[in-house]
């Protein structure tokens, strides 16, 4: 039998494939036979997930309706359903397994990965199989070949399935309990939203919430210091005093001490000077690439982590859903031997300062699954670089740069601490002289690099004309976040919690989300409109702050227990916990949501007043007359949210249309159709109860619509 090679997505199949000399079906492709294959293989690939969980009315109909007396939603068992749409390539899927001893899972290498193979398999009914895992961090030809060549059990992975399933589930029980329950008693208050909860979302936004909150709150108060500037021979220079008061009274206090005045001369008293030196950066992970490229160039970290997965489909960079920053002698010794073309691909060469691998990028007990993102092997063409789209040319040279520094020397420059004695009252000064650019001269983009005013040349016991000053100033707030400072933020979020075993906990599981999530739960948040982006500026909308101050005071604020559920996920991954264990804790908790929220909730007064929830429906577009209606000949047919009514209904016309037909969308040109000619030309994608997807014309009889094939 023909061994299935089974991908996430049809991108990743058609990389496999060029591997090989393959044959393209309909859904699958067929390896010819070969070495590795020598009766061949097919691929065939997912759209992502192909199967998803089932919604809470296919466990218990009391769970279509929300209402609180139908919660907790936690079924005695988790089923699973193909996704919308994606009926037809299941199919294909199904049968290639089915008909095979031996599966490969090629999915993305992660615990998302794990979880699209199996979630598929399981439900596909294939059993009995041997399944085997590719697991490798580029898909260059040489790479694909050596990982086919060397395929892994799946031990690993079915801990790592049990592990995101544990997750996806943990996330469908804290969504569906926490949404009703707070949407339902907000709705009691009058507030008419959704609000959306999420183990991760919730407490994310509350951190923003937070952030605006200290920054509503800030008190500017002025203060008061002295700054000079010197006159010294060879040119001009500043210095302070060690004094900062919050009334000028004080500060006029210590220069009468002192008998200064606006000009009293001084003297340079002491000249440190100190050498230091700065290494090259570390190489990037996903997170610290999305805070760069966020701070350079205001890109999105989801939009950074859509664009390294096309630069990871096109060859040019290694796996980017990675946490680590270093890479293994093996990678090491690819990029050695081919440093002088890097340097080519962005116009830079330099003298390689050692050849030798550094402890600070070469460590292979750093590696876990991914090593940090480099390039491939493969060179692109001068072609293929032009070809690269602005924002994909900034990430692929940002991560060749990164990744020549470690060629390069170190940064080198003089610190030199200057102190100035005017009436035996000391100013400081600290300059900055750049004795060596170093690595840096790889990265100089703009004049804001440059060290703008260095100290000008200056000798111990050199007297110094002064100008002498009160400087005013005023405290400021803290800044709100940007995208870029949000990822960060959320990897780091230990530092904003008191508790120091908490903090250990977040340190431990790196925060909230993973590398690979956490831009999409920022997106996600924006989605369901509790954050709002603007000039890549978060700040929290007036619906973000009703949902704060619900959750205020609760386990779903709090960072701290998401962590503490990520440690126990990845226990699971390890073999060292127990999903059952898991998900029981989870209902344990949701339990507790359901007895202590409403009375949380009845003790406060969330006093914001959120404008009425626009529909999609009700633009004056959406609203204007579609057709006479039928039925009473009096009024005329709109569109409401999910339907279309008779505008005369308070006048007893009871004419309706639903909005969708065997999960197609009716358009008001069809409903004119239907009134008017009685019939609709044929629509495509009507879709039955297996998932059978076909074509018909709907007809309009005695008031009710009907299918016509």
């Amino acid at each position: 039998m023909k061994p299935v090679i089974l991908a996430e997505k049809p991108s990743q199949a058609k990389a496999y494939a060029d591997a090989f000399k393959v044959k393209r079906h309909e859904g699958y492709l067929e390896i010819y036979p070969c070495s590795i294959f020598p009766e061949g293989a097919y691929i065939t690939w997912g759209i992502g997930h192909l199967v998803e969980l089932k919604e809470p009315k296919a466990y218990d109909p009391k769970w279509n309706k929300w209402s609180l007396t139908s919660l907790p939603i936690l079924p005695e068992k988790y089923e699973f359903q193909i996704a919308k749409g994606k009926f037809k390539q299941f199919s294909v899927v199904k049968k290639l397994l089915k008909s095979t001893d031996t599966v490969i899972n090629g999915c993305d290498v992660d615990r998302e990965g794990s979880n699209i193979f199996y979630s598929i398999y399981n439900q596909s009914g294939a059993r009995g199989q041997t399944i085997k895992r590719l697991w490798i961090n580029s898909l260059e030809v040489d790479e694909v070949l050596k990982g086919f060549s060397n395929l892994q059990d799946n031990r690993k992975d079915l801990l790592l399935y049990d592990e995101a399933k544990a997750r996806q589930i943990s996330d469908w029980l804290v969504g569906m309990n926490g949404s009703r329950l707070y949407s339902l008693l907000l709705q009691g208050q009058g507030i008419k939203e959704v609000f959306p909860i999420g183990r991760v979302q919730s407490p994310t936004i509350f951190l923003i919430y937070q952030r605006h909150l200290e920054i509503e709150q800030f008190v500017s108060e002025p203060f008061y210091e002295i700054e000079a500037t010197f006159q010294a021979v060879q040119g001009k220079y500043k210095g302070k005093a060690k004094a900062k008061e919050s009334k000028r009274e004080k500060i006029q206090e210590l220069l009468s001490r002192h008998l200064i005045q606006p000009n009293s001369p001084g003297v340079i008293t002491s000249i440190e000077k100190i050498d230091k030196r700065t290494p090259p950066p570390q190489l990037h992970s996903l997170s610290t690439l999305q805070a760069t490229a966020n701070r350079l160039w205001k890109t999105s970290p989801a939009d950074v982590l859509k664009t390294m997965q096309g630069l990871y489909e096109k060859k040019l960079v290694s796996y980017p859903r990675t946490d680590a920053r270093h890479i293994t002698p093996n990678e090491f010794s690819y990029i050695a031997a081919q440093v002088s073309a890097y340097q080519q691909i962005i116009g830079h060469p330099f003298e390689v300062a050692s050849l030798s691998p550094k402890k600070r990028y070469v460590d292979s007990s750093k590696v876990q699954e991914h090593y940090a993102i480099i390039p491939t092997k493969k060179l692109p063409t001068p072609a293929k670089l032009a070809g690269l789209s602005s924002v994909e040319r900034n990430l692929y040279e940002e991560i060749v740069r990164t990744t020549l520094a470690m060629f390069h020397t170190d940064y080198l420059y003089t610190e030199t601490k200057v102190t100035t004695d005017v009436n035996d009252l000391p100013f400081f000064t600290t300059g900055k002289t750049e004795r060596d650019q170093g690595w840096k001269a790889l990265f100089t983009r703009s004049s804001k690099d440059k060290d703008d005013h260095p100290l000008p040349p200056l000798q111990e016991q050199e007297k110094v004309d002064s100008v002498i000053g009160i400087k005013e100033g005023k405290t400021m707030p803290p800044k709100p976040y940007t995208e870029g400072q949000l990822i960060a933020m959320m990897k780091t979020c230990g530092k904003l919690v008191e508790d120091k075993l908490e903090t250990e906990i977040l340190k431990e599981v790196e925060g909230l989300g993973t590398e690979a999530t956490r831009s999409g739960i920022i997106e996600t948040i924006k989605r369901h409109g509790y954050i709002s982006v603007t000039k890549n500026i978060v700040s929290i909308t007036d619906k973000g702050r009703v949902l704060c101050q619900a959750i205020d005071g609760n386990l779903l604020a709090s960072p701290s227990m998401t962590a503490k559920w990520e440690t126990y996920l990845r226990k699971i991954g390890n073999g060292e916990g127990s999903m059952d264990r898991f998900l029981g804790s989870i209902a344990k908790f949701i339990h507790s949501l359901m007895q202590e929220v409403p009375n949380q909730l009845k003790t406060k007064q969330i006093d914001i007043k959120l404008a009425p929830r626009a529909s999609k429906y009700d633009s004056k577009f959406k609203r204007d007359p579609i057709v006479i209606c039928p039925k009473c000949q009096k009024g005329s047919i709109i569109a409401h949210k999910s339907f279309y009514g008779c505008t005369e209904y308070k006048n007893g016309c009871t004419q309706t249309f639903n909005g969708f037909f065997l999960k197609k969308k009716i358009t008001p040109s069809q409903i004119k159709m239907l009134c008017t000619k009685g019939k609709t030309n044929i629509i495509k994608g009507f879709e039955a109860e297996n998932g059978q997807k076909f074509d018909a014309c709907l007809a309009f009889v005695e008031g009710k619509i009907k299918l016509e094939f």
